[in-house]
């Protein structure tokens, strides 16, 4: 049995840096999760003074166009003490109940950071959110706390306890989300999708929504982070995702982003993923962007509700571009036999819309891998992992599979057919490792093109640098 103190220091991050840059954005801006389940991980995310809180929260990814929002047009603070009395929302100024319960323009709600005693707050319920009515162009959805730094929490055991942003059929419109210094505490919320679920659909370009989520702590929910496809692009920085608790333990998963067209993880852990004896179970992180940025993220199937799960702990698409540095991955025994890769780049289901991507994703006529594949990089999707550490109960087989692209696709499904059939020269997919170190064999599976710290020609040196990367991979679809 694992020691408390023995899986505090496997999921300590090292110290934050700020790899942000800076947008023009009129808003301010975070937690902790005071349980017991957590007492072993209570140091796993970065506790920031508040000034320095704040000035990073005026920094966003410089892919990420944060000009012309609009300033929200209702502001409501929520008071601490007479909150937690009352078990709903008490106010300081402006309630919801003067809003009908409906918001047009964008809404920030602020949560008073601290209660009578002086320690931050704990709110007994889930944050309820008004009805997003009338135009949405440009319009901001802010939580967060009172004092940049400094956590509030909720918690509740509502079966459908959520942060639940919902919006459809968006068109070209520019929306922004924005989560800081909250945590959820949802352990009953099995019918939740996610315990932040950003419901929002129909965006089409030149639309998009962003997603920003600072210093949480989320459990909860069917997913305790869902996201759907469409034009979205996902930050998450200084979190913790620590599982879900729906009942479906093989469809559901700590987090599932799907076909979005950007994810970027940073500083942050995922465990906890709901497991079963008698079946394999979801995945920690289960994410299908486009483009996929992972800095110093840890993910572990350490067991949160029931036993762990036997599944590759992140769960990626092999279509489009994935860039890693300082992925820890920990391994501990589950109930089943564990799927042999730690990091599956799978290819048997297409998830992003077609305009997505710049290349067929499925083998082409048109393609054969020239005879120098590193001389090509530019010219296929890639995935570049750098310093990769895993520890494990067992000596793995692999870290990373690359799975082969598939003839097509079954009609009227998202299923990719004869991925067994297609040659290796027919694949357009490339994978790079770097320094993979740990309790392994070896980096790779035997598929596909990939290379073990391979010397790139001078021409290919982009692919190490991350904003040389996303420029690259952005760019290929006009973004």
């Amino acid at each position: 049995m694992m020691s408390r103190r023995r899986l505090a220091i496997l999921l300590a991050l090292v110290p934050t840096t700020l790899l942000s840059s800076a947008g023009p954005v009129k808003q301010t801006p975070g937690v902790m999760l005071p349980t017991e389940t957590l007492a072993a991980t209570e140091n796993v995310t970065s506790r920031e003074p508040p000034q320095n809180a704040a000035q990073r929260d005026r920094a966003y990814p410089f892919y990420m166009p944060m000009q012309n929002l609009r300033t929200p047009a209702a502001t409501l603070r929520i008071r601490c003490d007479a909150s937690r009395a009352a078990r709903r929302e008490v106010y300081a100024g402006p309630s919801a109940e003067s809003l009908y319960g409906r918001v047009e323009g964008g809404f920030e709600f602020i949560y008073e950071a601290y209660d009578s005693s002086g320690q931050p707050c704990v709110y007994p319920f889930a944050p309820w959110m008004p009805q997003i009515v009338g135009s949405t162009q440009g319009t901001q959805y802010i939580f967060r706390s009172s004092v940049p730094g400094v956590p509030v929490t909720f918690r509740t055991d509502d079966a459908w306890a959520s942060i639940n942003l919902r919006l459809f059929d968006l068109g070209p419109q520019r929306v922004h989300f924005e989560m800081r210094d909250i945590a959820l505490d949802f352990p009953g919320a099995g019918e939740a999708k996610g315990a932040v679920h950003l419901e929002v659909t129909g965006v089409t370009r030149p639309g998009l929504l962003t997603a920003v989520i600072r210093r949480a702590k989320v459990f909860g929910g069917k997913n305790a982070l869902f996201v759907p496809g469409g034009q979205t692009m996902v930050y998450v920085e200084d979190s913790e995702i620590r599982g879900n608790v729906g009942d479906n333990v093989d469809q559901e998963h700590s987090t599932y982003i799907n076909g979005t067209l950007v994810s970027h993880l940073r500083n942050s852990v995922w465990y906890g993923q709901k497991g079963w004896i008698d079946v394999a179970s979801g995945h920690q992180l289960k994410d299908k962007a486009y483009l996929r940025i992972y800095e110093d993220v840890t993910v572990a199937n350490l067991p949160g509700v029931t036993t762990p799960s036997a599944m590759p702990l992140v769960d990626i698409s092999a279509f489009g571009f994935t860039w890693s540095n300082n992925l820890r991955l920990k391994r501990v025994a589950p109930a089943q036999a564990p799927r042999d890769a730690l990091v599956d780049l799978r290819t048997e289901i297409v998830y992003g819309a077609p305009e997505n991507y710049p290349w067929n994703i499925m083998v082409s006529p048109d393609w054969r891998m020239p005879s120098s594949p590193l001389a090509a990089l530019d010219q296929v999707y890639l995935s570049v992992f750098q310093n990769t550490v895993v520890e494990s109960f067992r000596t793995e087989p692999y870290v990373f599979a690359l799975r082969p692209q598939g003839l097509g696709v079954e009609p009227g499904t998202p299923t990719v057919m004869g991925n067994e059939r297609t040659t290796r020269a027919q694949q357009r997919m490339v994978s790079l490792a770097f320094a993979t170190r740990g309790t392994i064999r070896k980096p790779y599976s035997p598929e596909g093109w990939t290379y073990v710290d391979p010397a790139l020609p001078p021409e290919a040196s982009w692919v190490r640098d991350r904003d040389a990367f996303i420029r690259h991979a952005l760019g290929l679809i006009g973004q």
